[in-house]
């Protein structure tokens, strides 16, 4: 796919299977996997979200969560999950300049530096999930498997 974005271009390269869902983003809308959902008319349990979170003890150490939009990432259970003793929300600007994506776009596939990933296990009781494509107003549609295959990520009971 030609001109595509980072994370579309991973999964092209993997020869993986994919489904792209554009809709109209509103510019001000701040849930973007709220909006997402309603968009597309899609169950919020089977959108998931992207997000950065920093389990360094002393400097900045980045990970990311993909948990469903209906729910929210427990940092307790996520720290846990990769063996570190804390975790919490990276700083916005060091989410843009590692991952290479724009707030609200971060997509776990095709970011600019490879990070441990985690997804929530409830992706797995679909057939297919959606992520962010690496754009607002963007969706892929996957099978979980492959979203883990092509992330590098596991699976863990991560959501709340």
């Amino acid at each position: 796919m030609a001109g595509g974005t980072p994370a579309t271009d991973a999964l092209t390269r993997a020869g993986v299977a994919f489904v792209l869902h554009p809709y109209d983003h509103d510019p001000d809308a701040t849930g973007y996997g709220d909006e997402a959902a309603a968009a597309l008319g899609v169950d919020p349990l089977r959108i998931f979200k992207t997000l950065v979170v920093d389990i360094g003890a002393v400097r900045p150490e980045l990970a990311v969560g993909v948990v469903p939009v209906a729910g929210q990432l427990s940092l307790k259970h996520f720290a846990a999950a990769l063996g570190a003793k804390k975790a919490a929300m990276a700083d916005k600007a060091l989410v843009a300049r590692s991952t290479g994506y724009v707030l609200g776009g971060v997509s776990p596939l095709g970011q600019r530096t490879p990070l441990p990933t985690v997804i929530d296990e409830t992706a797995q009781l679909w057939d297919t999930v959606f992520v962010s494509a690496g754009k607002r107003g963007l969706q892929v549609e996957l099978a979980a498997d492959d979203l883990a295959r092509v992330s590098g990520a596991t699976f863990a009971d991560i959501a709340r």
